[in-house]
């Protein structure tokens, strides 16, 4: 039996241009090939890992720090300066915790009563006021000089020369000392939860104290507060094991001990900080800069976010910016001419009008800008879309972000 011929379609050829386009439109791809490409569970957890690994490493570089401070006179200066100081500090906290105080307990003259108090007050706590002031001026100077010796001089944030400029820098000083009373609050409020109280304190801390170690060459990069904040959430394994050993280092004593303890090893952290490597590099696309995973030839090109399971950012500072938000509209309603009570939508002839966020008034306290209720409102509605708020990171947000080109820092 003879097999049938096969029948030849033929060509179509169009009559007309509009036909000759419509048959040279793009085709339409599968709604897959548009979806975002997730890493597993498992490979989003090995990342972490590992750069908790890399973040544990870069905490223990001593052989780096003593090879700066060994080669460069005014780095050794600052810290053998700092680390008599923070020495005496210490070495006067731990005398009364440990010889006064047992002392004067159950004593009934009324001198032996009121020693540890005579001692605070005369001694101990102007000591620690003092170390704790020039010690942040030589940790500043030590950050300028490591920072200036691995980049040049013309890398680093110019300092001020203008009246407006130093009213900037003044304001920035206030609000990170502002800042680091809301983190102390934080940090003992945190220890009063049940059953996770301490744990939370402790991971806390964690990430509190990488925060100060990496904040001068994040200033001296030029990075805004909320930059600063966004990058420390978006690498939350990294820095929490970075923070980790200074964190244990510092919990066994009472405050003052703990706090002359942290400002001993500040000045070594703060260089270990100017030579580390954060990773990831891109946070929404891991595996560019993390190594471990098996990524093959062409697949380095797409971009992989990490497991919906694991969150790319915690929003580690929201309640530390929560309260600067509460601080900042107390100190603006107290100095508003208006009397004005609250954000948001406002009563009167002219209808509601939108104000910024809380947390964009917290920027601009800390950038130096004068904030008044009253004058905010009048700025208009403009929102300020090149910021990444605190409050509005969700615990795996950011994907169409990062889907539409998104910039990472």
């Amino acid at each position: 039996m003879s097999r049938p011929g096969r029948h030849i379609r033929p060509q179509y050829s169009p009559s007309s241009p509009s036909e000759a386009s419509f048959s040279s439109a793009p085709q339409y791809v599968s709604s897959r090939s548009s979806y975002p490409t997730f890493l597993s569970l498992q490979e989003t957890a090995w990342l972490q890992l590992t750069c908790a690994g890399r973040g544990l490493l870069d905490a223990f570089r001593w052989d780096t720090v003593i090879k700066l401070v060994a080669s460069d006179s005014e780095i050794r200066s600052n810290v053998f300066k700092s680390l008599v100081l923070n020495t005496v500090s210490l070495v006067s906290v731990y005398f009364f915790d440990w010889l006064l105080l047992p002392l004067a307990q159950g004593q009934q003259k009324w001198f032996h009563r009121n020693l540890g108090w005579f001692y605070q007050v005369l001694w101990l706590l102007p000591v620690v006021g003092i170390s704790f002031y020039l010690n942040s001026s030589w940790c500043t100077l030590i950050a300028k000089r490591t920072f200036t010796l691995q980049h040049g001089s013309r890398a680093a944030a110019q300092p001020p020369s203008t009246y407006s400029g130093m009213l900037n820098a003044l304001a920035t000083s206030a609000y990170r000392a502002v800042m680091v009373f809301t983190s102390v609050v934080v940090s003992f409020a945190l220890a009063y939860i049940p059953y996770v109280g301490p744990a939370a304190g402790f991971i806390f801390l964690c990430w509190i104290d990488a925060y100060y170690c990496f904040e001068f060459i994040w200033i001296a990069r030029g990075f805004s507060l909320s930059r600063r904040v966004r990058h420390l959430e978006e690498r939350w394994a990294y820095y929490f094991a970075f923070g980790l050993p200074t964190a244990a280092l510092c919990m066994w004593g009472s405050s003052l001990a703990n706090a002359a303890l942290f400002a001993l090893f500040f000045p070594a952290y703060i260089i270990m900080a100017m030579y580390a490597r954060p990773l990831p590099v891109d946070p929404y696309n891991p595996t560019l800069s993390v190594g471990g995973l098996n990524v093959t030839r062409g697949e380095d090109e797409v971009i992989r976010y990490p497991s919906p399971l694991i969150p790319i950012r915690i929003p580690v500072f929201a309640p530390v910016i929560w309260l600067n938000d509460w601080i900042v509209r107390i100190l603006s309603v107290g100095s508003s001419a208006g009397g004005s009570t609250g954000y948001g939508t406002r009563g009167g002839g002219g209808g509601a009008r939108h104000t910024r966020a809380p947390s964009d008034s917290v920027e601009s306290v800390e950038e130096g800008e004068a904030f008044e209720l009253g004058s905010v409102s009048s700025r208009g509605a403009a929102p300020d879309t090149g910021r990444a708020r605190v409050r509005s990171a969700s615990m795996g947000g950011g994907l169409g972000a990062g889907r539409t080109g998104r910039k990472y820092e």
